[in-house]
C-alpha cells in the first residue's frame, strides 16, 4: 500500500502516487470500460488514492467510467476533475494555441464554471468533487474571476478543494488571493523540468502542492515507446516527432543503464527521482495495466542516494529533451 502524505498545506493526506485516468479514453491506445474499471479500482486499493480526470476527457465520458468505478468505494477514492477546455459545439471560448498543432478552446467564465461543475457532478455521480481544478486559464477572464466562482462552489458544499492547471506563478498568487489553492498540475518529470525553477519555489512558499502531469513523459520514460499506433495523441507532440524520438531515445538511453544497476524499471527511476524532489510532489502517472499500476507503486518505496540523484541531474539536465512543450 502506497505510503499517504498531505496534499499541500490545507489538503488532506493522500496516496504519494496518484493516477491519471486520461489514458482510458483512447488517446495511447484503445480501451474498453469494463477493463477501466477494473484498472481504476485496482489503482485505489493500491493506495492511488487520488484519481485524476477531466470533464474534457472523453467529452465527459472518463468522469463517468470514473464515477462508476468508484460508486462501491467512493470513500477511498479522492476525485479531481477539471473544466476549462470547452468540447461542447454550442459554448464559446478563447483560442490558445498550443504549438502541437491545434489549438484549445478555453472558458473560465463564472457562468461556464458553473455548468461545468453540475454537470462534473451529474457524470461522477457524487455530491461533491474532492478537488476541482481550472484545467487551462482563459485569457479573456481574470483569473480572480474564475476562481472567485469556483470558490462559491466550495461555499456551497460542492467541492472540497480547489486547484489550478496549466499556469504560471504569477497567477498561482493572484488565484491564491481569492481562494486558498491546495494543488497545481503542470508537466513535470525527468524530460520537462522547468517546473522545478520557475513554478515550484512559488508553489512552496504559498504551501500549495505539485501535482505532476506526464510524470513518465507521455510513457516516454518507460523506455517502451519504440513507435505510436495510429490515432496516438502522443502523434500530435513534438517530442515524439520520428526524428526528435530518436535524439531523444539516444539521449536518455543512460537511464535503462542507472534502473538496471538499482534493479528498478526505467518507469520507477523515473518516478522515484521525482518522489525525492519533495515531499509535496504527487505524480500522477496512468496506465490502462493493473501490473504496471503495481510496478508504479512500487516506485514510493525506492531510496535513492545523493551519488545517483547527482548523477541523474548531469545526465538530464533541463532542455535535455528534444521538440516543444505543450505549456
Amino acid at each position: 500500500m502506497i505510503a499517504q502524505r498531505k496534499l499541500g498545506k490545507n489538503g488532506p493526506p493522500v496516496g504519494r502516487i496518484g493516477y491519471g485516468a486520461m489514458v482510458l479514453e483512447g488517446f495511447y491506445g484503445a480501451s474498453l470500460d469494463d477493463q477501466a474499471i477494473r484498472t481504476l479500482r485496482h489503482a485505489i486499493e493500491t493506495g492511488m488514492t487520488m484519481i485524476d480526470t477531466a470533464d474534457a476527457y472523453g467529452n465527459g465520458h472518463n468522469e463517468t467510467l470514473l464515477g462508476n468505478a468508484v460508486k462501491p468505494i467512493r470513500d477511498q477514492a479522492f476525485l479531481c476533475t477539471k473544466f476549462g477546455i470547452v468540447f461542447d459545439e454550442e459554448e464559446t471560448g478563447s483560442d490558445v494555441p498550443t504549438g502541437w498543432g491545434f489549438s484549445l478552446n478555453i472558458n473560465g467564465t463564472p457562468e461556464y464554471a458553473a455548468k461545468c461543475l453540475e454537470k462534473s457532478l451529474r457524470r461522477l455521480n457524487v455530491d461533491v468533487i474532492d478537488l476541482w481544478y481550472l484545467h487551462f486559464p482563459d485569457p479573456k477572464t481574470p483569473i480572480e474571476e474564475t476562481v472567485g466562482a469556483m470558490a462559491e462552489a466550495v461555499h456551497g458544499g460542492k467541492v472540497r478543494y480547489l486547484g489550478l492547471s496549466n499556469v504560471t506563478a504569477e497567477q498561482v498568487r493572484q488565484a491564491h488571493k481569492i481562494h486558498p489553492i491546495t494543488a497545481v498540475q503542470y508537466e513535470y518529470s525527468l524530460w520537462r523540468r522547468e517546473a522545478a525553477t520557475t513554478l515550484l519555489p512559488t508553489l512552496r512558499e504559498l504551501g500549495i502542492a505539485l501535482v505532476p502531469w506526464a510524470p513518465l513523459g507521455s510513457g516516454f520514460l518507460s523506455g517502451k515507446v519504440n513507435k505510436l499506433e495510429e490515432g496516438d495523441f502522443r502523434a500530435n507532440n513534438p517530442r515524439y516527432s520520428e526524428v526528435n524520438l530518436d535524439l531523444n531515445r539516444d539521449r536518455f538511453a543512460p537511464l535503462l543503464d542507472i534502473s538496471e544497476e538499482l534493479y528498478l524499471t526505467q518507469a520507477q527511476l523515473a518516478l522515484a527521482w521525482l518522489l525525492h524532489q519533495g515531499d509535496d510532489i504527487f505524480p500522477i502517472p496512468g496506465t490502462r495495466k493493473p501490473q504496471r499500476i503495481d510496478e508504479n507503486a512500487q516506485a514510493a518505496e525506492v531510496q535513492l542516494s545523493k551519488d545517483v540523484l547527482r548523477q541523474i541531474n548531469e545526465l538530464f539536465p533541463p532542455g535535455i529533451a528534444e521538440g516543444a512543450t505543450l505549456v
